[in-house]
This record gives structure tokens, sequence and C-alpha cells, in this order.
């Protein structure tokens, strides 16, 4: 693919400003979640047990729990790439399989995974191409332009990923998540390799898309002063096989302000759940090893 020079390109790593006032899209019909008693093994590795979920349409819902214990297997399942060993999921009442032929899912992970030889217009445009052929192609897409300054990345249409800050780049891959129009996103820690200024900046821009749109958000992470800033809910998980071992409302005025006392309040609710449930497991083991 080629396209003209942007001006730009001789300052590829200048970060981009918080975006401009946005131009209007349209909101697509967010899903409810409804996960009961799901189950799920990689060969004689068991990853998730009876674990019992429900999201509500248009909710904004973080993940936490201790590294491996099922995060991004209970993110594949929603997007029906896996199916559960056991327990059922349903996604307004259908499989997720459904959602995701339709092209209704979207997906960020920690890289954004954008193609190194296409410019960032050509990258969010093949993502609107694609949109533009399922199921609703008379919906109104918008272009390409409105995505790029929704994110804050009009004037770097023209560079390539190669050219762009860490920032910049998830910023172009949030673009091209709104390509898809998704009513389901689920976010596999994209905010996780930024340095603490660019993720902070990201994360606000983030929120105030979300609450444009409204669709129904998975958010995974490690960090709970993130999950406390972004989420309405916090869903705790124990040591593999995970359990939901806390459910925490985020009760706070948006924007969330993760330094306030009451937020701080959630963040060492959810950290002795963590604890709580990591010695129970460790427990669990000893007696089991003794027998």
């Amino acid at each position: 693919m080629t396209s003209t020079t942007d001006p730009t390109d001789r300052h590829p790593m200048t970060h981009p400003t918080h975006p401009p006032t946005h131009p209007r899209i349209q909101a697509p019909t967010p899903p409810a979640l409804d996960l009961a008693g799901v189950g799920h093994r990689y060969g004689t590795t068991e990853v998730l047990d009876s674990l019992d979920l429900q999201v509500e349409a248009g909710s904004f819902v973080a993940v936490v729990g201790a590294s491996g214990c099922g995060k991004s297997t209970l993110l594949r399942l929603l997007a029906g790439l896996d199916r559960p060993t056991t327990g059922r999921i349903t996604v307004d009442g259908a499989g997720p399989d459904d959602l995701r032929r339709a092209g209704r899912v979207g997906w960020m992970a920690q890289r954004p995974a954008l193609l190194p030889w296409a410019t960032v217009r050509d990258n969010v445009a093949m993502a609107r191409r694609i949109r533009a052929a399922t199921e609703h192609p008379t919906d109104p897409v918008p272009s390409v332009v409105d995505l790029l300054t929704i994110v804050g990345l009009a004037a770097f249409a023209g560079s390539r990923p190669a050219q762009l800050s860490g920032g910049m780049q998830q910023r172009a891959a949030l673009a091209r998540t709104l390509a898809q129009d998704a009513p389901l996103w689920l976010m596999d820690e994209p905010l996780a390799a930024l340095d603490e200024l660019t993720r902070e900046a990201l994360a606000d821009d983030l929120v105030a898309i979300w609450q444009r749109v409204r669709p129904t958000v998975v958010w995974v992470t490690h960090h709970l002063g993130e999950a406390v800033a972004l989420a309405d809910r916090i869903v705790v998980l124990g040591p593999r096989p995970a359990r939901v071992v806390a459910d925490l409302t985020v009760d706070l005025d948006r924007p969330h302000d993760a330094t306030s006392p009451a937020a701080q309040a959630i963040v060492r609710d959810a950290r002795a759940a963590l604890a709580t449930a990591a010695i129970h497991a460790r427990a669990g083991v000893a007696l089991g090893g003794a027998r």
C-alpha cells in the first residue's frame, strides 16, 4: 500500500495532544454477557473452575487476578475463540461464536499488531472495509478521518507504525477497534507495555470514548489502580483454577480519581481478596500433599 507523505513524518515520535472535539459516531447496541458454571482445561491443566459471572449491557468491567490465573483464557472464551470445557456462555442469549462471526467483537492486546508496511490510515481503513462487508452493510460507518480524529492521530495518518511511539500505536489500534463498530470490547492489558504518563493519558481518552459509544467492555489488567480508574466494577479472580473471589462496585463519580480515599479503599479490598485467595490456595496444595 502506498500513501502520500505526511508532513508530520518529520517528527514521528511527537506525542499527540488529547483528542479534539469528537465527530459523531453511531453507538452499536451493546450485549449482556452471562457465564454459568464455566470451567476450562488445557489438557490436564484446569484453568477455570465453576466460574459464574453476569455483565450488564454497556457496562465497563475490569477483571484482575494473579498472572496465569486464566484472565486471558476468559477473554478467549468470551470471544468464541475457545469453547468452555464445562458450563455455558451466552451473549444476549446466543453463543459468543455468533457475535465473532459477525465481526462484532473488538479485541485489544498488549501489542497493537498493526501491519508494519501500512500507514496508520491504511491500517484503520482495512478494518473499516471489513466492517462494511459484514451483515450490516447499510449501517453508517465513520470515516477513517473521523476515527483518527477521535483518537488524536489525524495528523499522523500518513505515518507507519515504526514511526510512532508505543502509545500512539495503541491509539491506532483503538481506532481500528472503533472501525469495527463492535458492541463488545475485550481488552487484554492493552496499556501494560506503556509508561505511566502515556498509560494514564490513553486511559482517560479511552474512557471518554467508551462513555460516548457505550460498548460492553471486559478489561483484563494486573494493575489495581488502573482497574479503579477505568471500571465501574472489578471482578477479582483467585489463583488457578480460577473462581470469582470478589465482585467490587466502583461507586465513584466520573472521572474516577484513583488516588481518592474511596478509590484506595476499593484497591485495598481487591488486594485483600487476592491475598486471601492465595493463602487458601497454598493451604489447599499443602493439605493435598499431606494426604
